[in-house]
């Protein structure tokens, strides 16, 4: 039957293609519809076709030369139909009415997505290579005080991690007994599928879970994992500066790796309590100042604290308006990345007095009185 599939069309490339263009095109094809990473069996299937045809000059040439009729026997001049040259009969070199597929190294395609493999014979290394595993990152929070937050401290986390079993020695087994390979897959954690003679699948061994051995004699105190759960604190020195939603990083503080394979990380997340008058803004804080009206039209020297202790004296201009802000230079937190500190802004509030005195009442009449310029005279 006459081939109507457009090899160089799957591929998503041109008839001029490279040989390296086309196995590049494979790969990201391949990558996306095999099916160990959840794609389509049929599609990567065609992929395979299609490559396994364009990557090979002889067969290339002649999917080029006979086009719609590749494979089949009714090409005029095609190799075993009339007129042709001699070889296998009815069809192309491998007889059968079709041309014979061939084992594409799918081992080599796939060795840095895969682990090393992922396709039967593709897979090497020992079972311990296999299965050693970094340790899983652990994320935990912390509340600080706003003056912690500032000056840094030194805290303990109760974190919650597996770690190896101290019975069996995270071997999982029941001390005197030993694991044994997995029978059903002699150990390589995977089993292979045909795929009508052109190529085979690799799946994971359904016994052994991939590990490719098996406990027949559970551990008792870890129930065969190697690994049981335990709290432990742990100390952490949070530095000067951190913010509310800050995440820190502890190289090594996550849980253990197996076989050998490096801890993960341990991430806190800092919540920061809130301040009576100060709040964080980044490395600055900002204060709110308040100040009667007499400060106000008058000016005036006044004594305010600063963050982390200590105190010092703002100067308060005559005719100074509600919402103006004095930056204080180095008075704020110290900042996390970096040199130096940031800044204290102190926003004044022009405080109005909510109930007056008969004689408070007279005074601002007065003064009132004597005003000649009009606040509104630019909105009337």
């Amino acid at each position: 039957m006459p081939a109507t599939k457009d090899y160089y069309d799957i591929l998503g490339i041109k008839k001029s293609a490279s040989a390296d263009e086309i196995k590049k095109a494979f790969r990201k094809l391949a990558r996306k519809h095999h099916p160990d990473a959840g794609g389509s069996e049929e599609k990567f299937k065609e992929l395979n076709e299609a490559y396994e045809v364009l990557s090979d000059p002889e067969k290339r040439a002649q999917y080029d030369q006979y086009g719609a009729y590749f494979g089949g026997a009714g090409a005029p001049g095609a190799p075993g139909a009339p007129g042709g040259p001699s070889g296998a009969p009815g069809g192309w070199p491998g007889g059968g009415g079709g041309f014979g597929y061939e084992h594409v190294d799918l081992g080599d395609l796939f060795g840095d997505i895969f682990g090393g493999g992922g396709f039967a014979g593709a897979r090497s290394g020992t079972r311990a290579e296999r299965t050693a595993r970094r340790g899983r990152d652990l994320t935990y929070e912390i509340t600080l005080g706003f003056d912690e937050a500032f000056s840094g401290v030194s805290t303990k986390v109760d974190v919650q991690r597996a770690e190896t079993c101290s019975v069996c020695k995270g071997a999982g087994a029941k001390p005197g007994t030993s694991v044994i390979a997995c029978p059903t897959c002699g150990g390589t954690g995977h089993v292979s599928q045909g795929q009508g003679g052109m190529f085979a699948f690799s799946r994971t061994c359904p016994r052994c879970g991939g590990s490719g051995s098996v406990i027949e004699d559970p551990c008792t105190a870890c129930k065969g994992a190697g690994r049981v759960t335990r709290v432990k604190p742990v100390t952490v020195n949070v530095p000067p500066g951190v913010t509310d939603g800050g995440k820190l990083r502890f190289k090594g503080k996550g849980e253990p790796g197996e076989a050998g394979a490096p801890a993960g990380d341990l991430y806190v997340v800092t919540h920061i309590e809130s301040h009576p008058y100060f709040k964080r803004d980044g490395a600055d804080v900002v204060m709110e100042l308040p100040i009667t009206m007499a400060e106000a039209a008058l000016g005036a020297e006044v004594t305010i604290p600063v963050p982390g202790g200590g105190k010092v004296k703002l100067k308060i201009s005559s005719g100074t308006q509600d919402g103006t802000v004095h930056r204080l230079k180095g008075k704020g937190a110290p900042r996390l990345k970096g040199a130096g500190r940031g800044d204290l802004k102190v926003k004044v509030k022009v405080v109005v007095p909510s109930a007056l005195t008969a004689e408070q009442k007279e005074l601002l009449n007065r003064f009132a009185s004597s005003q000649e310029d009009d606040v509104r005279a630019h909105i009337t």
